[in-house]
């Protein structure tokens, strides 16, 4: 494969145990001046931990994984796939191996990206990278999230519903963990493919934001990207991104503001009849009707309070013109906030408002795709979740 021969990248791998964090700080230990701004939010925003990832070799992941035995397969996606292995000390592991047949050169490179991106991440509600190896394929090691996806316990309906308490705990912990994305990771970073599938919990709950596959870098001096070809989950997409390819936070925002709607209600995305679960519910959050959002598993087993904020948060998010949803910042301060909401802050002047009607039909061209795979235009690029 053409991008593990570089020496550039040899010289990225031969760093075993060093802390990308390292980087952040200056010689005499403390924040450089020009990365204060990754230290001001103490609670979102965890200092740098050592030690850090490593480099596997194949035979060690070969062992752990019973060979990547299919028995051990956890999940599957459009070109990777994610093994659950165990060290001989016991722990346990997840495993991301591109897949033989996926040759293509970009997702190579992206997967390679996906290394550098998450490998400056650290939060306690995004997925830490354990290691990886290039040897014999290309391999991503994380901590195993025992109890799999935010997707994958919503929607089985084999399983108990999943109670009031625990959603909003997982809209809190994803909500802190994009705003660390955002605002106080080393370097800015676009997720762009914040979904039920991808937001990862822990024993307790905890969520934590995976699959950087199509994450970007927003250099400070740049106010968005211009991408092409469009990538992400039919359902997520915001309508500036989906139509001309535009990408900054708020594209994630849009993403987080959709996920938010699925927690409340249970609902999938995009449902049987390819209707987006975003215009499902903005006629109903226009007219205040929330209880109507609400998952009819829950029956009235819920805060109202708590409701009020996530549903007003959601409906904030999922405006269609960029420009007038708020920041993973103000999300938090929305559904964190004790005391009266200041709705009167976000209201939208008449005009925009009518504007705002006129995005609500780019749904509509989603119909022709299996919404429940990431996909780009022309190709399929699955989630590994």
């Amino acid at each position: 494969m053409k991008y593990i021969r570089t020496n550039s990248l040899k010289r990225l791998f031969s760093l075993r145990r060093r802390s990308f964090g390292e980087d952040i700080l200056s010689s005499s230990g403390s924040p450089g001046k020009e990365n204060e701004e990754n230290f001001e939010d103490v609670h979102l925003a965890e200092r740098p931990r050592r030690p850090t990832w490593k480099c596997f070799s194949f035979e060690e992941l070969y062992d752990a994984t019973n060979g990547f035995s299919p028995e051990n397969l956890i999940g599957k996606g459009g070109y990777a796939e994610v093994y659950k292995g165990k060290f001989i000390d016991g722990e346990e592991f997840a495993v991301k191996r591109l897949t033989k047949t996926s040759c293509d050169e970009r997702k190579e490179k992206e997967f390679l990206t996906e290394i550098g991106t998450i490998g400056h991440v650290r939060h306690s509600n995004v997925l830490p990278l354990l290691g990886c190896c290039i040897d014999n394929g290309l391999y991503l090691v994380f901590e195993l999230s025992s109890r799999g996806s935010v997707a994958s316990l919503l929607h089985d309906e084999t399983l108990p519903p999943m109670d009031w308490k625990t959603r909003h705990k997982i809209a809190l912990g994803t909500a802190r963990g994009l705003h660390y994305l955002h605002k106080g990771c080393q370097r800015r970073i676009i997720h762009r493919d914040i979904k039920a599938s991808n937001i990862l919990l822990t024993a307790d709950f905890e969520p934590q934001i995976s699959d950087f596959g199509l994450a970007k870098w927003l250099p400070s001096q740049w106010t968005h990207h211009s991408i092409a070809p469009i990538e992400g989950t039919f359902g997520h997409l915001a309508p500036e991104y989906y139509m001309h390819g535009i990408v900054d936070e708020k594209t994630d925002v849009f993403a987080f503001g959709v996920f938010l709607l699925e927690l409340i209600s249970g609902r999938k995305p995009v449902d049987g009849s390819h209707q987006s679960l975003h215009n499902w519910a903005k006629p109903i959050l226009n007219k205040g009707e929330i209880e109507k959002l609400v998952d009819p598993t829950l029956g009235e087993a819920y805060d109202v309070t708590q409701l009020q904020r996530l549903a007003f948060a959601a409906s904030l998010c999922i405006r269609a013109s960029s420009v007038w949803r708020p920041t993973m910042s103000e999300v938090l301060e929305v559904m964190e906030l004790e005391g009266e909401m200041d709705r009167e802050k976000w209201k939208m002047p008449g005009e925009e408002e009518e504007h705002e009607d006129e995005f609500w039909g780019f749904e509509d061209l989603e119909c022709e795709y299996d919404s429940t795979f990431s996909m780009s235009l022309p190709d399929s690029i699955g989630s590994t979740s």
